[in-house]
């Protein structure tokens, strides 16, 4: 090799190297965007786990405590209106009041009955929640398609084949997430 030829070469990776090494810093700092969108949506997710279950409860406690004293003005009310004897009829009114006394005490302390109340504020959290997450995934595939256009345009092509700056990939809902999720109020 003649030292024209060896000087063209040397020129020729010098320059592509110095084409290709301005793109080196524009990955690493679009692979740390991503990881920093991929952290929000595990926030997300862990926020889901922690929040929703406690709002479950809440409500079903809450659905259950209201329940029971509807249930027993029913029960007495049904009492009063079968009953055949004074006794009986003492023995029913008496259960009524008792039972209408402590939905008194409840609406006293809560004047709108809660269940209701708990349930919107269940269904708020829960749209708020899918909604938050929706956005952090979105924001991360947005992170990742311009980090992958990057990668596959020239000269920065060359930076990441160099270098090893893999593809990312796009947050894709499992085949389970077409399914229509199901909320178990029962009691356990």
């Amino acid at each position: 090799m003649n030292r024209r030829t060896f000087w063209q070469h040397g020129l020729m990776v010098l320059a592509l190297f110095s084409l290709t090494g301005c793109s080196y810093n524009s990955f690493t700092g679009q692979q740390e965007a991503i990881k920093s969108s991929w952290s929000e949506v595990e926030n997300q997710l862990q926020r889901r786990n922690d929040l929703i279950p406690n709002l479950v409860s809440t409500v079903k406690g809450f659905a259950a405590q209201e329940k029971a004293i509807l249930d027993r003005i029913a029960a007495s009310r049904e009492k009063l209106a079968g009953a055949k004897t004074p006794s009986e009829t003492i023995d029913a009114a008496n259960e009524q009041s008792s039972a209408l006394a402590r939905l008194l005490v409840v609406v006293e302390n809560y004047p709108q009955l809660k269940s209701n109340e708990n349930f919107m504020r269940l269904m708020d959290e829960l749209s708020g929640t899918e909604n938050r997450i929706a956005v952090a995934r979105g924001r991360y595939n947005e992170k990742v398609q311009a980090y992958n256009a990057l990668r596959r345009r020239f000269p920065s092509n060359i930076t990441a084949k160099i270098f090893g700056f893999d593809e990312w990939k796009y947050f894709e809902a499992p085949a389970s997430a077409r399914e229509v999720p199901k909320v178990d109020f029962s009691p356990k």
